[in-house]
């Protein structure tokens, strides 16, 4: 397996506690699969991916569960909220999501998809996210 990066956001800062609430955590792999957990989120939500979904990806239905978009752009704008995001429409978040059998996602490199989540929520880029302007 290949490189794999996590940022979290918790306690208002990236490098902050995943185990606080609201927290975001994104954990990057090889560049093409970007898994996103969100907490708090309503039962049965709080996990997509960006890039591909590795389902896809690996052409494994074990490698993940299935992901309702709709659902999870929903769930993830009102999480927006809760760290002081404005105006987070759903539809610019689904537009981001990973959808099932994708042959090439609209950016080369999930990190840029990651980054463009990331300014969508109005937080900073963490460091060590490749394109990142080093905001902490």
């Amino acid at each position: 397996m290949g490189s794999t990066e996590k940022f979290v956001y918790g306690g208002g800062e990236w490098g902050g506690d995943a185990s606080v609430t609201p927290s975001l955590s994104i954990t990057v792999q090889d560049g093409d699969i970007a898994t996103v957990d969100y907490r708090p989120a309503p039962d049965g939500l709080g996990r997509f991916y960006l890039g591909f979904q590795p389902r896809d990806y690996f052409d494994d239905p074990a490698e993940s569960d299935p992901v309702d978009l709709g659902a999870e752009a929903e769930a993830f704008a009102e999480w927006a909220l809760l760290v002081g995001a404005v105006d987070v429409e759903a539809k610019h978040v689904r537009r981001l999501l990973a959808a099932e059998h994708v042959d090439e996602p609209e950016d080369t490199f999930v990190e840029e998809t990651v980054e463009r989540l990331v300014r969508l929520v109005g937080l900073p880029i963490p460091d060590g996210l490749e394109g990142g302007d080093d905001l902490v």
